[in-house]
């Protein structure tokens, strides 16, 4: 099969969002439990390094994009990576391809730093994450609470190669 990796375009909200929903659905993904809108979806994310995965019939498989972590200055070039697939092509090996390309344009656009949470649980995103250049930083225990459950998370990094 073939797929295409793009930019995120306006348009693309309905199924990026329909995307992100399973992931709620899925109970593994996030501490969120609703589906923002597309406008809370475009305020929460950095207009830099969306990118889709389409297949051959030009529907979104995958998506990836930037959140701020902080509004310091100090922190500009710090970033939380999201990156989610559509149930069907989960275990494809297709998010290295959207990864990695995040990973260069958000290089090219000044971040030094992503990072990530993961419930630990979710080791094939744990794996996935570290396959691709991050490293495990630690364990934030008891860091929120999910539909009244305490949840750890994981957090890992990628640094940037290009730093001085």
């Amino acid at each position: 099969m073939n797929y295409e990796l793009r930019e995120m375009l306006p348009g693309d909200e309905t199924k990026v969002l329909e995307i992100y929903r399973q992931g709620l659905d899925g109970g593994m993904a996030t501490f969120e439990t609703e589906v923002p809108t597309a406008e809370a979806l475009n305020m929460d994310y950095f207009n830099d390094c969306r990118w889709v995965l389409e297949n051959e019939n030009s529907e979104i498989v995958g998506w990836c994009a930037l959140k701020l972590v902080s509004k310091r200055e100090c922190y500009k070039g710090v970033a939380e990576v999201s990156i989610y697939f559509d149930n069907l092509y989960q275990g494809k090996g297709l998010g290295s391809v959207l990864l990695k390309k995040m990973i260069l344009d958000s290089e090219s656009h000044g971040f030094w730093t992503l990072q990530a949470s993961i419930f630990p649980e979710n080791e094939a995103s744990i794996r996935f994450h570290q396959k691709n250049g991050f490293r495990t930083v630690g364990i934030r225990k008891k860091i929120g609470k999910l539909n009244g459950q305490w949840k750890d998370v994981i957090l890992l990094e990628k640094r940037s190669e290009s730093l001085d």
